[in-house]
């Protein structure tokens, strides 16, 4: 019994990290129709924030340095900065395009992203040491949880709090579900574009700086591509949950950790290498039952 409640604390935690993805690109989508794939390249660079721009593998803290709070915070300005200049220099000049030029330029930013990380760090992993003490494990009903797992739901759960009270309760996350909704729409009855746009690319970041903290505590290694994998994992779980639906993307994120943990720990020992196809499988089942998703919004069509 405690082996089942072990599995599922560790399907929930990674469930968690993918939620916190998930929402960061169903927020974008929800007001652009843009997958912004660039997202990878803003956990990336949160992470790697840490260091100072070396090529020793081991490389002194630059923000890890700094106590929790500030480090922390560091982070979480670096990557909201980083969302918001892409948005303003790469996506807000091409919002009247087609949506498939939007794509490209995700496309483009992450590559140029990825090579400005590589001409300062290299493309060398470095190891970075912080929050060693939340490897130990805190012991709950006789299961023992890593910390790192403890705190991944915790900041998991704040997040989500604070997200839906701010689309509930203030102007600002209104007008942002309204566009979500019908953005011309809501353009016509006076939502500030520019703002409310800025404001998705800006939340965006911070759940992106949220997951580079969380990654490193998690792994203790820097990589160029560190992003990618949940970046891609997020986005299945957006199409399961529904595009354009917050509550989906949550949904379709801890539906996708749990599936990853659950191959993982029950398939027989030769099938653990294709647990991603087994993903992306329960994928395909899922869209061919709903194509729409699991939570079908009414805003189905494409528009910037």
């Amino acid at each position: 019994m405690a082996n089942i409640v072990q599995v599922l604390v560790d399907a929930i935690a990674l469930g968690s990290l993918y939620a916190l993805v998930a929402l960061s690109i169903g927020l974008v989508f929800g007001v652009m129709r843009l997958v912004n794939f660039a997202q990878a390249d803003y956990i990336t660079i949160g992470a790697y924030a840490l260091v100072v721009p070396t090529a020793s593998v081991a490389p002194p803290l630059l923000l890890g340095a700094l106590p929790s709070a500030l480090m922390i915070g560091g982070v979480l300005v670096v990557v909201v900065a980083l969302a918001l200049l892409t948005e303003r220099v790469a996506f807000r000049p091409l919002r009247n395009s087609n949506p498939s030029t939007l794509l490209i330029s995700s496309f483009a930013v992450s590559y140029f992203l990825q090579n400005l990380v590589m001409l300062i760090h290299t493309g060398r992993p470095k190891s970075v040491g912080i929050g060693q003490g939340l490897a130990n494990a805190v012991e709950i009903g006789g299961v023992r949880i890593p910390g790192v797992q403890l705190l991944t739901m915790v900041v998991t759960a704040g997040l989500l709090v604070a997200l839906v009270l701010f689309l509930k309760k203030t102007p600002l996350g209104v007008q942002m579900r309204a566009a979500a909704e019908n953005f011309q729409m809501a353009r016509l009855l006076g939502m500030p574009a520019n703002r409310v746009i800025a404001l998705a690319f800006a939340i965006s970041g911070l759940l992106g700086g949220a997951v580079s903290l969380l990654l490193t505590i998690q792994t203790g290694t820097l990589d160029l591509r560190m992003g990618l994998m949940p970046v891609v994992y997020a986005f299945f779980a957006t199409v399961i949950g529904g595009m354009g639906s917050l509550p989906g993307a949550a949904l379709g994120g801890f539906l996708v950790g749990v599936a990853s943990v659950l191959l993982q720990t029950y398939l027989p020992a030769d099938l653990r290498p294709f647990r991603d196809a087994g993903v992306f499988m329960m994928v395909i089942l899922i869209l061919l039952v709903r194509p729409q998703g699991l939570i079908i919004t009414s805003a189905a069509k494409e528009r910037v």
